[in-house]
């Protein structure tokens, strides 16, 4: 089993072999999408990002010296607020079953928008990943600690057992945003928020590094000084470095977003 701790909602997720990645399922829809530009971002993340313009950039470039997040740049065609209005949503989170949407009536730009869905969960779980469609109301907030929130607003990292990846695309709502890992400061690096958490453990020093990560405060960063993060944009498929054993590089810092009032987020993630 693999666990991503925090990447948006907690995902339980069995690791499937490489298999050989189908474009074809992309190959009758390139009417639905419009590749942009390779995009200009801020200095400070101009080595951080790559863009590519297909599927099979997205994940076959590795990731390499301070690159730590790809970027399938796309303008989707199609109504997804059609989809998220003809969804009722009991409680804050759902996942959108295939089954679900595939029983949605929708309009010709609903049905557009449904088939880019589809083929997105297509191609990622070809590729080895286990995408959900969720929609999203607002997360839990923790307020369990009032001086380190460690819920998704949080600028955080994923941390894996086993190499893999994260992967996001926001079709309608706030989209998430990076950081760059040169404006980041890891939490439990701050004098005055190690010494309240070391107030919190309480215990013998060399348990004190154990207790960060086993209760995940260690994958916690805030912004520095004058930081600009990056917004992850609509449509957008985004594949992230996540931490693990065999990691080349640094793992991406990111964060859900707020929501708008009334607002419900569509985002497919894995």
């Amino acid at each position: 089993m693999c666990f991503y701790k925090f990447t948006e909602f907690y995902v339980d997720r069995v690791t499937c072999a490489k298999q050989d990645i189908l474009l074809k399922g992309y190959s009758h829809m390139e009417n639905l999408y419009l590749l942009l530009p390779i995009m200009t971002d801020l200095p400070q993340a101009e080595h951080q990002i790559q863009y590519v313009t297909n599927f099979e950039d997205l994940v076959s470039t590795p990731f390499d010296g301070a690159m730590n997040a790809i970027c399938w740049t796309r303008k989707l065609a199609g109504d997804f607020a059609e989809i998220v209005e003809k969804v009722k949503l009991n409680g804050n989170i759902a996942v959108l079953e295939q089954e679900e949407l595939l029983e949605l009536e929708l309009s010709e730009q609903g049905q557009l928008a449904r088939q880019i869905l589809l083929n997105d969960l297509k191609v990622l779980t070809a590729h080895g990943a286990s995408p959900t469609l969720n929609l999203i109301r607002c997360y839990e907030r923790d307020d369990a600690y009032p001086f380190f929130a460690t819920d998704v607003y949080s600028f955080h990292v994923d941390r894996s057992p086993i190499p893999t990846n994260t992967f996001l695309c926001t079709y309608y709502g706030e989209a998430s945003e990076i950081l760059p890992n040169a404006q980041a400061e890891q939490k439990v690096l701050v004098p005055e928020i190690r010494d309240e958490l070391k107030k919190l453990y309480g215990g013998a020093d060399e348990g004190f590094e154990s207790f960060l990560s086993e209760h995940f405060f260690d994958l916690h960063y805030r912004a520095k000084p004058g930081a600009h993060p990056v917004n992850l944009g609509l449509g957008n498929l985004w594949r992230l470095a996540v931490e693990h054993p065999e990691s080349k590089v640094l793992p991406c810092v990111h964060r859900a977003p707020r929501e708008k009032t009334g607002e419900t987020r569509l985002l497919m993630i894995c």
